[in-house]
C-alpha cells in the first residue's frame, strides 16, 4: 500500500518522463554556442522589423502598439452576440471577432428541416443581410476591427453583408479594418465538407482576395487557418507545412486571377495555434515567419516589404484544454497567450477555462480577457522585442523545426500543391495518424495530462462561475425570422438579383462573384438562396445536404 509519505517521497525525486518537446523533436540537456554556430545573425535572424522577421515583423514590436486583443463571440441570437459584443468593448477588448453558428457554416437557412437544434448554439446564426445588421448594431464599423471566424462558402455572403452594413452606416470603405478567414480548403477537415467543394471553393476565395484588394485597402483578404488543423492533432512542424502549403496555393490562384504579388500579398494573415509546449511554441511562430518571408520574396518575387511580412492571430489551443478540474485550464491559457505574445502575435484569442464543457460564459469570456490585458500591461513582456532572441536553445529549437517544417511542405508541394493533395485525401490521413499517436500517448500515460491520466480527482459536479446556456428560443425565433423575410421581401427584386447571380456564375471561374453577391444580398436574398444558385452552375446539388430544391430554378 503507497502511503502520503511514499507519494510525497517519489514526487521529490522525480524528473521529466520524456525528453522530446510535444511535437517528438529530441532536446539535449544544455544548448551551447555549438549550436547555433552555422546560425548567421543577419542572414537568418536579424533585427525586429528586418527581414527575414524572425524576431518580429515591426522595428518596436509591441511598443508602438499591442497585439490586439479579441475574444471570440457567437450564440443565440444576432441580438444576443451583440451584447456579447458590447460587453467586450466595456470590458476593454481592442478587437471583435465573430464565428457564425452550424447551419451558417452548412450555408443552409434557419428554415431548413435538419437546421433544428443547432441554430444559435455554436456561434451567432447570419442567415440574411438583417442578422448582420442586428449583429453589428450600434457599432461604429470605421472605428473599430472586425474578424470572421468562417471558413466555408458562406463567407462570401457574410463579408457581402458586413459591407452593406458598414455602407449603411456611411462608412469610408478605404478605412474598413478587420479580417474574413476565407480560408476554405482547411475547412474540409474541420466539419463543414458539404459546403467546401474542392474547385468551387477556391474560386470563392480568390474571389473574395481580388474584391477585397481592389475596394478594401485595410482589409486582412484571407486568414489561412493553421490553428483549426492544429486541433486535428498534428504537430507543429505539420502546422506550418500544412499552412504554408495552402497559403501557396491561394497566391497562385490569385496570381491565375491576374493579380500582381506585392498589390494582396501584405494582406494576407495567418491565424495560428499557441500549444501548451511553451518553446516549441515560440520557436513555431518565429520560424514560420522566416519561412513565409523567404518564400515571398525568393520564391514569387514580391518587392514590397510588406509583402514579406507573416502576419498572424494566435487562437490558444482549444484542444489543450479538459473539462476535468477545469480551473486547471487557466494556467495552460496563460501559458500559451504568454508564447504567443513572446513568439511575436498581432492578434491574440485567449480561451475561456470553460470552453470543453459549453461555450463561455460572461464571466470566463471577461477572465479570459482580463488574462491578456495582464499580460500587456503588468508582466513586462511587451516592453522588449523578442526577448528570448539570442537563446542558444530558441534559436537552435527555431532552426530545427523550420528544417522539419520545410520537409513537410516540400511532401505536400510534391503531390502537386495543397489543393491536390486534398484531392487525394493526404491531408485526411496524415491527421488521422497524427490523432491516433496523440491518444495512444494519453492513454499509455506517455504523455501526462494533468486531471486527466496524472493527478486525478473524482469528477466535479459542477462548474466554477456556472455554465453558459444558449437562450431555448432561439431557434423559433430565427425559423421564423427568415420565414417573415421570404414572405415580405420584394420578391421581384429578389429574383432579378438572383438571376443575375445565376447568370455571372455561368461566366466562369475567373469571373468575380462578389458583386452579383452583394447586390443579392442587398435584395434580402438568403444565405441559402444565393449559394444553392452558385452550386447548381457548378452541378452541385442547390443544397448541400440534398433535402431542399431551389424556389428559382428547377
Amino acid at each position: 500500500m503507497t502511503t502520503n509519505v511514499d507519494k510525497l517521497s517519489q514526487a521529490y525525486y522525480e524528473k521529466p518522463r520524456t525528453t522530446t518537446t510535444w511535437s517528438g523533436l529530441p532536446l539535449k540537456e544544455l544548448y551551447t554556442p555549438e549550436d547555433v554556430r552555422d546560425i548567421d545573425y543577419g542572414r537568418d535572424i536579424a533585427n525586429a522589423g528586418e527581414y527575414p522577421f524572425t524576431r518580429g515583423i515591426h522595428p518596436n514590436m509591441f511598443r508602438g502598439r499591442y497585439w490586439t486583443r479579441r475574444e471570440v463571440v457567437g450564440y443565440g441570437t444576432p441580438a444576443d452576440s451583440n451584447e456579447r459584443l458590447k460587453f467586450q468593448m466595456e470590458q476593454g477588448a481592442s478587437g471583435l471577432s465573430l464565428i457564425p453558428d452550424n447551419p451558417t457554416n452548412l450555408g443552409i437557412d434557419a428554415d431548413h428541416p435538419l437546421a433544428s437544434g443547432e441554430i444559435g448554439v455554436q456561434g451567432v446564426p447570419l442567415f440574411s443581410l438583417q442578422d448582420v445588421e442586428e449583429a453589428c448594431a450600434g457599432i461604429p464599423l470605421d472605428k473599430i476591427s472586425m474578424s470572421f471566424d468562417e471558413s466555408v462558402m458562406s463567407c462570401a455572403v457574410t463579408m457581402a453583408q458586413y459591407i452593406i452594413v458598414a455602407e449603411k452606416q456611411g462608412a469610408d470603405m478605404t478605412k474598413l479594418r478587420g479580417t474574413m478567414q476565407n480560408d476554405l480548403l482547411h475547412a474540409r477537415w474541420c466539419g463543414y465538407r458539404p459546403n467546401v467543394p474542392l474547385d468551387l471553393s477556391m474560386k470563392i476565395s480568390t474571389d473574395i482576395i481580388e474584391y477585397c484588394t481592389r475596394h478594401l485597402p485595410l482589409w486582412n483578404t484571407i486568414n489561412v487557418n493553421l490553428y483549426d488543423m492544429r486541433e486535428q492533432g498534428i504537430n507543429a512542424m505539420q502546422e506550418i507545412g500544412f499552412g504554408l502549403a495552402i497559403a501557396k496555393d491561394y497566391v497562385n490562384w490569385a496570381l491565375g486571377r491576374g493579380l500582381d504579388i506585392d498589390e494582396f500579398a501584405p494582406r494576407i494573415a495567418f491565424y495560428c495555434s499557441a500549444h501548451i509546449d511553451f518553446f516549441e511554441e515560440i520557436a513555431k511562430l518565429r520560424a514560420v515567419r522566416r519561412m513565409w518571408a523567404r518564400i515571398m520574396k525568393e520564391e514569387y518575387g514580391a518587392k514590397d516589404p510588406r509583402s514579406w511580412r507573416f502576419r498572424f492571430g494566435v487562437h490558444t489551443a482549444g484542444c489543450s484544454l479538459v473539462p476535468q478540474q477545469p480551473l486547471n485550464n487557466l494556467i495552460r491559457v496563460a501559458y500559451e497567450a504568454l508564447a504567443a505574445v513572446l513568439g511575436g502575435v498581432q492578434s491574440l484569442h485567449a480561451c475561456s477555462y470553460d470552453e470543453p464543457i459549453a461555450l463561455p460564459t460572461e464571466d470566463s469570456n471577461r477572465l479570459a480577457l482580463r488574462t491578456q490585458q495582464i499580460l500587456a500591461y503588468e508582466t513586462g513582456v511587451a516592453s522588449v522585442a523578442d526577448p528570448l532572441g539570442g537563446s542558444y536553445y530558441v534559436e537552435s529549437l527555431t532552426s530545427t523545426i523550420e528544417e522539419k517544417a520545410s520537409k513537410v511542405l516540400k511532401e505536400i508541394e510534391g503531390l502537386g500543391g495543397a489543393v491536390e493533395a486534398t484531392r487525394q485525401g493526404w491531408f485526411e490521413r496524415e491527421v488521422e495518424k497524427a490523432a491516433l499517436n496523440y491518444q495512444k500517448e494519453v492513454e499509455s500515460g506517455e504523455r501526462v495530462v494533468v486531471g486527466v491520466n496524472a493527478f486525478t480527482m473524482p469528477p466535479d459536479t459542477d462548474t466554477p462561475m456556472g455554465v453558459h446556456r444558449v437562450p431555448s428560443q432561439t431557434g423559433k425565433i430565427m425559423v421564423e425570422r427568415v420565414r417573415e423575410l421570404k414572405r415580405t421581401r420584394d420578391q421581384a427584386k429578389v429574383r432579378q438579383a438572383i438571376e443575375k447571380l445565376h447568370r455571372e456564375a455561368e461566366r466562369g471561374e475567373s469571373y468575380n462573384l462578389m458583386p452579383a453577391i452583394i447586390e443579392a444580398t442587398r435584395a434580402y436574398a438568403t444565405l441559402g438562396e444565393i449559394l444553392g444558385t452558385i452550386r447548381q452552375v457548378y452541378d452541385l446539388s442547390y443544397d448541400p445536404l440534398g433535402v431542399v430544391k431551389s424556389p428559382f430554378f428547377d
